[in-house]
């Protein structure tokens, strides 16, 4: 069992965005988007962005969003999986 985990989901189809608002009652918070598609992106908390990505890279994935600080935050990045399901790499 390793320490990663969740620390958040992007939802980038306004379609979609109305789904899961009503669902869970959830309060969404739209901050600048890149035009992705439509798809949930789940975000996990790695201890380096960086090395991650290599590792990822090693493991068939690529990279879509290359590292980027997100000021006051922390720094991100976006890979597909081998399956090409969007994953998001965040460090504090």
């Amino acid at each position: 069992m390793n320490d990663n985990h969740a620390a958040g989901t992007d939802i980038t189809a306004s379609d979609t965005r109305a789904f899961y608002t009503e669902l869970f009652g959830w309060r969404l918070r739209l901050v600048e988007e890149e035009d992705q598609g439509a798809g949930i992106t789940t975000y996990f908390s790695v201890p380096d962005v960086e090395l991650m990505l290599v590792r990822a890279e090693a493991l068939g994935a690529t990279v879509t969003t290359p590292p980027w600080t997100v000021p006051g935050l922390g720094r991100m990045a976006v890979i597909l999986d081998p399956d090409g399901n969007r994953v998001g790499l965040w460090q504090d």
